[in-house]
């Protein structure tokens, strides 16, 4: 079995407020989680309005396709245009 860990760090150009940020939070993660079935929450930046970390993990027997997979999460994260992916990390742990 292998887990596929994932922290995105996103700018979100168009937040002026908690809520907006908030808003397009959850846009993003609700699209990941109707689309490709992953775990996706929040993870750092919380009270800032135009950084965002958000938190992903895939399992899956083939560490191939989980690479795959996040490489896929992060272009559609990209060509949705709702915020700027600056930076990520990808961990793949075989248990």
């Amino acid at each position: 079995m292998f887990v596929g860990i994932c922290q995105v760090d996103l700018i979100i150009h168009d937040a002026q407020s908690l809520k907006g940020k908030r808003q397009v939070l959850k846009a993003i993660i609700e699209r990941l989680k109707n689309r490709f079935n992953v775990s996706a929450a929040e993870v750092g930046d919380n009270d800032v309005w135009q950084r965002s970390q958000i938190g992903l993990s895939v399992i899956g027997n083939d560490s191939r396709h989980i690479n795959s997979m996040l490489d896929k999460i992060l272009n559609f994260i990209e060509l949705l245009n709702l915020a700027e992916v600056i930076d990520h990390r990808i961990e793949i742990v075989n248990y």
